[in-house]
């Protein structure tokens, strides 16, 4: 069947000598993967092979197969050509990072018109925003509510927050308890709009520490989860 969606490009891979496998998060089809044929093989098509850059936002027709996990694009084109996310070294780090979490948490292949929306302005955003350090924070904290486990803010006021429940609690009942400054930078950024992110002051430390922590909450939370690849590389740029 030949159909077209928006779709934001999570991972991609070199597939033999010439083509290349390409995982989407698509706006009408949830994940998908995609078989670039010959992306490699001349200038024009390897012109091609760059629209595939990690979270570029593309309109993509293509054959949908109900018995291939892989689809033959028929046309891409850029739906957003981004001004600084691919050129400036702070920003790349964090799409190659947040690109990987993505492709480890989102599976289904299923519609989430919410989640496809999310990505899009946020990544937007991100764009045409000047650098920010702790963007990557509030990202990961606002894609648990489309994940399915972000914090129960019913009772925020409370002085301990179980990772494992997902809530604040009266009193320090867990292994997985957060406290002190993991917990007071989690309130602030519970409270917090992208637009406000200038508000949220702190070093590169307590940055690595809330970060450690967010990782194990999705950890907790999805079974296939596992650690980035990209950490390590990531925290050094962010020193």
């Amino acid at each position: 069947m030949q159909t077209s969606t928006n779709a934001i490009v999570l991972s991609k891979l070199k597939y033999r000598d010439n083509d290349l496998i390409v995982k989407c998060y698509t706006q009408e089809y949830g994940v998908l993967s995609f078989l670039i044929r010959g992306a490699f093989k001349s200038k024009k098509n390897s012109k091609k092979a760059a629209y595939f850059q990690l979270l570029t936002q593309l309109h993509v027709e293509f054959t949908l197969s109900k018995t291939r996990t892989l689809h033959n694009i028929k046309e891409v084109k850029l739906n957003v050509v981004y001004n600084s996310l691919q050129t400036n070294v702070s920003k790349s780090a964090v799409v190659i990072f947040l690109s990987e979490i993505l492709n480890i948490t989102l599976q289904e292949e299923e519609k989430n018109e919410g989640l496809f929306n999310y990505l899009e302005t946020t990544l937007l955003w991100f764009d045409v925003t000047p650098t920010s350090p702790n963007f990557h924070l509030l990202f990961l904290l606002k894609l648990t509510k489309y994940l399915g486990f972000y914090p129960d803010t019913s009772q925020i006021n409370l002085d301990n927050f179980d990772l494992q429940s997902g809530g604040f609690q009266f009193k320090n009942l867990s292994k997985h308890n957060v406290s002190g400054e993991n917990l007071i930078l989690l309130k602030h950024l519970l409270g917090t709009t992208f637009d406000a992110l200038d508000t949220v002051k702190i070093n590169a430390q307590k940055r690595q520490r809330f970060l450690n922590m967010m990782l194990q909450y999705f950890e907790l939370h999805l079974g296939s989860f596992r650690t980035p690849k990209s950490l390590q590389v990531f925290n050094q740029v962010f020193k």
